[in-house]
């Protein structure tokens, strides 16, 4: 019997309906052809992936003992699974240039998951993933929200997000000590044109670093005396910009 290691943030679902709700939401959504499962484990989403033809499904697997779990319970997998770290994974090894990203991401590395797919968001136009909930609220949340905030901000520049639905912890095995919750991500299509992208998040995380000043106070040492066009917007604090305004200001400031 293979045990979650909790050392890779590891709960393992095992309701049948709510894996299938997951996999039916993500399949009846996606717009690519080749979609890849980060972290399949034990293969809840996995039979249902793998069960509809119309999609060219890989997975990629860091925990030894899954992929060999994976390649006993179905055979056709062992030709497009990968056993690495996604973290690490070359896109490029798809030999697709657009793919759907589904998984029950490790809790403690989904943020660094978040980041990997905004960073192959080129070639990456959706994702349904279930996160632990805390989480999945700051990445849907609005400005004026209190858990509005850099993954919001940073996200929600390039993709749609949808809050879809909350996953009990008895889904689980073994059960989390915090709550769950699937969203959904989809590229805009017509993302935004920033002048310069590592500006922009240094002062999206300088702003929210230090939430309780003004951004002209926060922001100061990306300023040097320069008075941008979207100057009324240095009298509020991080969490009261929208992504739009928060782009406003970036692109004011590189300018």
């Amino acid at each position: 019997m293979i045990t979650a290691k909790k050392s890779l943030g590891q709960h393992f679902l095992h309701d049948e309906n709510m894996a299938r709700k997951i996999a039916e939401t993500f399949l009846s959504r996606c717009p690519t052809v080749s979609i890849v499962e980060v972290g399949p484990g034990l293969g809840a989403l996995t039979k249902y992936l793998l069960a509809n033809s119309k999609f060219t499904y890989h997975a990629v697997e860091a925990d030894s003992r899954m992929v060999e779990h994976l390649v006993n319970l179905f055979p056709a997998i062992r030709a497009v699974l990968f056993h690495e770290d996604f973290l690490l994974f070359d896109f490029s090894k798809l030999k697709s240039d657009s793919v759907s990203v589904v998984g029950n991401f490790p809790y403690n590395i989904s943020s660094q998951i978040l980041f990997k797919v905004y960073e192959e968001r080129n070639r990456v136009p959706f994702m349904v993933g279930m996160f632990q909930k805390e989480v999945a609220q700051r990445i849907a949340a609005l400005h004026g929200n209190k858990e509005y905030g850099i993954l919001s901000v940073l996200i929600q520049v390039f993709y749609e997000v949808t809050y879809l639905f909350e996953v009990h912890e008895q889904c689980f095995s073994p059960p989390p000590k915090v709550k769950s919750a699937v969203i959904q991500l989809a590229r805009k299509k017509n993302p935004p044109v920033l002048k310069n992208e590592s500006l922009f998040r240094a002062l999206v995380k300088a702003g929210f670093n230090q939430r309780r000043k003004t951004l002209r106070n926060s922001l100061a040492q990306f300023l040097h005396g320069k008075n941008p066009v979207s100057v009324s917007l240095l009298s509020r604090r991080a969490e009261q910009l929208s992504v739009n305004e928060w782009m406003d200001l970036a692109n004011d400031v590189a300018s």
